[in-house]
């Protein structure tokens, strides 16, 4: 089968470099996304490889069709940028990864966390400048805090457990209840009961017509004043202004985001020598509580 591998990075060739050589696969990279502008590159290919920043919608799934596509293969577990209904419309296969690392994004869940708390990468910057001092590094104990996490699937599940090995108390929101969890003493609650008692909440379900901006300014009213928000799931699962707004009131404490409601033309480019024109992202960065980085969480050697 030829694939047309889109959205191409060095590691991208790095680890699926080596399967070109199967006598039964041929890939094809290609450093741009595929749109409705790039379709032309899949001639003569069956299938297609994406990653997140890719868009599939109903027109450019038309088009791959007329080109002879009839393989969607997503390098991701999110697959709200396909368009499910059109590609079974026009018989064309979709596949993800759904569990290619759980545990490399929950700990980098964690890892925003314990940035946020403690404060490391400003004692970094302060040190490299012979900056010993303490003040304004205060952080808390994560023992003995209530973690909420909404969405307990793979990444969730992993995640829980960490926050459990710490001695945090978990509290757990999903229409599909774990009986593993269970099992380990994390209750499941109805939504606006964990937000309210939340210390941290983490955000680790899919992306979807129901549960975009999940997160608002309603349900940022209904959390402890100060908590601490984490998402490494998909970014539209908040609504970015209000969560601007939740900031400048202290209604949220800590921010911690790993994918951004529009990420699309930011993320996966070096672009420090531009200027930004996303003034909500610009926005967001310039608050000493908020800690952004872009759409990293998944990436180890173990994952890719």
């Amino acid at each position: 089968m030829r694939i047309a591998f889109f959205n191409t990075k060095s590691y991208d060739k790095e680890y699926f470099g080596p399967y070109d050589q199967d006598q039964n696969v041929k890939l094809t990279f290609f450093e741009g996304t595929l749109n409705c502008e790039t379709t032309e590159l899949a001639k003569g290919h069956e299938g297609v490889c994406v990653f997140v920043n890719d868009q599939l919608d109903s027109e450019v799934i038309e088009k791959l069709e007329e080109h002879g596509i009839k393989l969607i293969a997503l390098r991701c577990a999110g697959f709200n940028n396909v368009d499910l209904n059109a590609a079974q419309k026009h018989n064309i296969k979709v596949v993800r990864v759904p569990a290619y690392s759980p545990s490399a994004v929950a700990e980098h869940a964690l890892a925003l966390i314990l940035t946020l708390n403690r404060k490391t990468h400003k004692a970094y910057n302060r040190v490299r400048e012979s900056n010993f001092s303490l003040e304004r590094l205060t952080g808390f104990n994560l023992k003995g805090k209530t973690i909420g996490v909404i969405g307990t699937g793979k990444i969730g599940t992993e995640f829980c457990k960490n926050m459990v090995g710490l001695g945090c108390n978990v509290i757990a929101q999903d229409p599909y209840p774990n009986d593993e969890l269970h099992k380990i003493g994390i209750k499941y609650l109805e939504p606006e009961n964990l937000l309210h008692q939340s210390d941290i909440i983490s955000l680790h379900c899919p992306l979807t017509p129901e549960s975009k901006h999940l997160i608002n300014w309603h349900t940022i009213k209904q959390m402890k004043p100060g908590v601490m928000l984490i998402n490494t799931s998909r970014g539209a699962l908040i609504k970015t202004k209000d969560a601007i707004k939740g900031l400048k009131k202290g209604r949220i404490g800590y921010l911690g985001m790993d994918v951004y409601e529009q990420e699309e033309g930011l993320f996966f480019r070096d672009l420090s020598e531009n200027i930004i024109q996303d003034e909500d992202i610009m926005r967001l960065m310039s608050f000493p509580n908020v800690l952004i980085t872009s759409h990293q969480a998944f990436f180890t050697r173990e994952a890719l």
